[in-house]
């Protein structure tokens, strides 16, 4: 490399281009002047980009961060041309200056836009010690151009191909955008969960977040692009009208689509900023702190009918206009804050709407800032509507299936209204696998909160004539093992089956892989199954008909006991019983209800064979494996047990772990939205490897965020604070997914050209397992914001805001209240909890309970056994529950309901 009249020449093309800013240092590709490497000063050591594999991504048709995408069109033609900086890249003429670190005319790479004369030029800049990109667009051309897409291809090491799960914890990260226009910004985090991270924000106002577009890339790529161990790149659209005209048309966007016409001569500037955080929890005080508005939504931005939500903006700017879409989806009242940087609102839904809902801030400066919300019917009723679907809908009772399937709850296809009986994906037909299993786990578990006696009874025929006797063996060394699947694809062993001729059969499980006994993870699926069905007839005794509430409890123990137990020959029942299983909190009160019920033989040996996984993880450098290279589906069980046997270090491991995949934004769609993307290729009936919204592991890595959450000595701490919304913004993900007709998705597609729910149930249950056994309200008193709950309605308050606080739990199942600030946590088995009053004055708590939650239409509780636990906040008090009228019984003090209520009191 020779410096020669200010211009940088480059000798083997091999070489990189260094650079160091302030807070940076890095180097850019020598030939195209994309980046290669992206180090920070708070890490030296880390690298954001994927240097190290660079070479192998270096020729045509790979994206990287500078490079460049556009369609667009001149004078009146009425067809976008495509253009980009991929497709066929040529060694450019790079060079610097004062002003830049890096500067590239773009015209002889970027295909046919010269000969339009549309000229781009791209600058690498050292702006306020950060790294900054900047696009110049210069029309030439004696027509206007209209650019109808413009696009900055984002690439940092997402790229887990080859690297040993150590390797991908503490090299990788993930990219996450925040759509909001003017206000976008995208975050990249490591998966380590601790810092340094990475904020992308606009330079200008032009720089708007529109879209959020996945990039398409050959497929003959040696690292396995768009896989399950590269997602692949995304671009941050600024311009999306070319799109929305051809490939997304009929698909509602995020935000309106928008085009850029300019005039002969002009031109306009487009730009990004690269800055690095310390912490998760301080992604959105830095994107404040660069002149950027931002959100904080409570209880995020998924608002159940009966809810009253809150939004805060940190900006300094005045707000102009307050739009939403549709037409009064939302409505918005001001706040008065005694804090100068926040503005804050009250949030009401429009009890007439349900689904998707965008909220407009229109400032004075003209920034348009986009906020997504997403409306819900009330807790209860998305439980009561997903009960009723399932028992009318999704009730198989062909017997005469020669594969053994009915009567069952079986997965359920939205595009045909019908069961999935043939898929090659076979579990998903075969009532096994999260996949095949999802729908009656989700039966299950709606019981265990809502019991209702037509659908409790089809749940029991499911259990005593499919499950008990085909799904899982009865006798013999293989007793309580749970087969694969039940449909399979084997013309041999089944003839005269009528197997779809349109379906591509190979590599689906013929008979003997179908029924093989070893998978770990769908005992948790039929454990679950049980245990609801326990937890129904405990809340409801007369609701269960076939089998006593004792023989589901057994039958849910017997069945964990299997898959850790081995064969006469020694061998093991199961794989993958050594990692965390999706779905496995329900087995903390499993354990728990054995006790209850006087199981103690039973209960040790469960507990013995947990203490040994927990022991086992506290020895691995990374305990949070799967059957995936990688995954977010471990930490839920490492967290619960290593907790339960005080394996401190591994605790935080895995908090710190969630933080690195679960993010915030003001948006209802990725807000504590766990990193998932192949499981619609594995349950999904649009299979592809795409970023999924509120797939399951939303609410199930929100179980460990949310109990970390009631441990803290600080709930109103930044980093606090920050853990209580991605966990009850992944707790709320789940009510999402259930239609207003109780339809419940397997997830969103978030591509732009679907941006729909997809059509399979599939998974859906672990999901929904998680918010039922998430569910809670917590109520906060926040140094800036006040008196703020998660989950519930503060009906009133003393204008001092310490002398009494009225709390009315609006969240889904209303069994659990977290007062943070005296750190007292309780908790009802049975019935709902309907209002709380916090009497400061007065010393005491009063929590009024009912026998039901309106709009369950389940059998009424004729009793409630209520737990609690005083945590170790700063503020903890003495507390103790009045026990006059209270009857101690085996789940607990027992409170009856007189005339459907009854009231406990705590006093300290």
């Amino acid at each position: 490399m020779v410096l020669l009249a200010g211009i940088l020449f480059f000798l083997p093309a091999a070489y990189a281009t260094t650079f160091s800013t302030e807070r940076f240092t890095g180097a850019f590709d020598s030939e195209s002047g994309v980046l290669r490497s992206l180090k920070s000063s708070l890490d030296p050591a880390f690298d954001f980009s994927p240097y190290d594999v660079f070479a192998n991504r270096s020729g045509n048709g790979h994206y990287h961060t500078g490079d460049l995408t556009l369609r667009y069109r001149v004078g009146n033609s009425n067809g976008w041309i495509d253009a980009d900086t991929v497709t066929n890249r040529v060694p450019l003429i790079n060079g610097n200056s004062s002003h830049s670190i890096l500067s590239s005319n773009l015209d002889t790479t970027i295909g046919n836009v010269t000969k339009d004369r549309l000229f781009i030029t791209r600058t690498w800049t050292d702006y306020q010690g950060d790294l900054a990109l900047n696009f110049t667009l210069r029309n030439g051309n004696t027509q206007s151009i209209e650019i109808g897409s413009l696009g900055l291809p984002i690439e940092f090491n997402s790229i887990f191909t080859d690297r040993t799960a150590v390797e991908t914890r503490e090299k990788c990260v993930l990219v996450d955008p925040f759509i909001g226009l003017q206000a976008g910004y995208v975050q990249v985090t490591r998966l380590l969960g601790e810092g340094p991270h990475l904020v992308i924000t606009p330079l200008n106002l032009y720089t708007k977040l529109e879209a959020w577009r996945f990039l398409t890339e050959a497929t003959d790529t040696s690292l396995a692009y768009q896989s399950q161990v590269f997602e692949g790149n995304y671009e941050w659209q600024i311009y999306t009208k070319a799109y929305a005209d051809q490939e997304w048309e009929g698909v509602e966007p995020w935000n309106p689509p928008t085009s850029l016409v300019l005039s002969s001569g002009e031109s306009i500037s487009f730009g990004l900023r690269f800055t690095a955080v310390s912490s998760v929890d301080d992604i959105e005080p830095t994107v404040s702190s660069l002149g950027h508005p931002v959100a904080v939504g409570i209880p995020g931005y998924v608002v159940p009918r009966d809810l009253e939500g809150r939004l805060f903006v940190n900006t300094s700017l005045k707000v102009d206009a307050v739009n939403v879409s549709p037409d009064a989806c939302l409505s918005l009242t001001p706040l008065g804050l005694e804090s100068s940087s926040w503005t804050g609102y009250t949030i009401v839904p429009n009890e007439q709407v349900f689904g998707r809902c965008r909220v407009e801030l229109v400032y004075s400066t003209g920034l348009k800032h986009t906020l997504h919300y997403y409306i819900t019917d009330t807790g209860p009723k998305s439980l009561a509507n997903a009960g009723q679907f399932l028992e009318e809908n999704q009730w198989f009772t062909n017997t005469s299936d020669p594969f053994g399937r009915a009567p069952s709850i079986i997965t359920h296809d939205r595009s045909v209204n019908g069961p999935v009986l043939q898929d090659n994906r076979v579990w998903i037909a075969g009532l096994s696998d999260e996949g095949g299993a999802g729908s009656f786990v989700t039966a299950a578990m709606k019981q265990s909160i809502q019991p209702v006696a037509s659908e409790v009874s089809k749940l029991e025929q499911f259990v005593n004539e499919t499950v008990w006797s085909r799904l899982q063996l009865t006798n013999g060394s293989t007793e309580y093992g749970v087969r694969k699947s039940l449909f399979y694809y084997d013309p041999n062993a089944m003839p005269d089956y009528d197997y779809d001729p349109d379906i591509y059969w190979p590599g689906s499980w013929d008979k003997d892989a179908a029924y093989l006994l070893d998978r770990a993870y769908d005992y948790v699926h039929v454990s679950a199954l049980y245990w609801g069905l326990y937890r129904a007839g405990r809340i409801a005794p007369s609701v269960l008909t076939l089998r006593s509430p004792k023989w589901y409890l057994l039958q849910a123990y017997q069945t964990v006991l299997f898959a850790f137990g081995s064969q006469p020959d020694g061998s093991a029942n199961t794989y993958y019983n050594d990692l965390g299983l999706m779905g496995e909190t329900m087995w903390m009160y499993l354990l728990e209800d054995l006790r209850a019920e006087n199981y103690t033989s039973e209960a040790t040996k469960f507990e013995d064979i947990m203490r040994d996984r927990a022991q086992a993880w506290s020895t691995q450098e990374d305990p949070f494996g799967s059957e995936q290279a990688w995954d977010c589906t471990g930490q839920e069980g490492v967290y619960l047990w290593s907790k339960y046997f005080n394996y401190t270090a591994t605790v935080d491991k895995t908090i710190s772990s969630i933080r690195g995949y679960m993010p915030t934004v003001a948006h209802w769609g990725w807000n504590g939205n766990a990193r998932r993307y192949w499981d619609f290729t594995t349950a999904g009936k649009l299979s592809r490897i795409e970023r999924q919204i509120h797939h399951y592991g939303s609410s199930l890595n929100a179980l460990p965020m949310l109990d970390h959450y009631r441990s803290l000595f600080d709930p109103t701490a930044q980093l606090s604070f920050y853990d209580l919304r991605i966990g009850y913004g992944g707790n709320q993900g789940p009510t999402t997914n259930v239609a207003d007709d109780g339809f419940g998705s397997m997830s969103f597609h978030s591509f732009p050209e679907t941006l729909a729910w997809d059509d399979y149930t599939g998974d859906y249950g672990p999901g929904f397992l998680g918010q039922v056994l998430g569910a809670g309200t917590v109520l906060v008193k926040h140094p800036e914001f006040g008196w703020v709950s998660f989950g519930g309605n503060i009906a009133a308050s003393s204008s001092g805001g310490n002398d009494s606080v009225t709390l009315q739990p609006r969240d889904t199942v209303r069994r659990k209240v977290y007062l943070s600030d005296l750190g007292l946590n309780i908790e009802i088995d049975a019935g709902a909890i309907d209002e709380v009053r916090t009497l400061y004055g007065a010393n005491r708590v009063e929590v009024d309970l009912v026998d039901q939650a309106d709009g369950s239409g389940a059998v009424p509780a004729t009793r409630a056994a209520v737990e609690y636990t005083v945590t170790s906040v700063s503020a903890a008090k003495d507390i103790r529950l009045v026990e006059d009228g209270l009857t101690k019984g085996k789940y607990g003090w027992e409170v009856k309901f007189v005339s459907g209520k009854g009231t406990v009191v705590f006093e300290w």
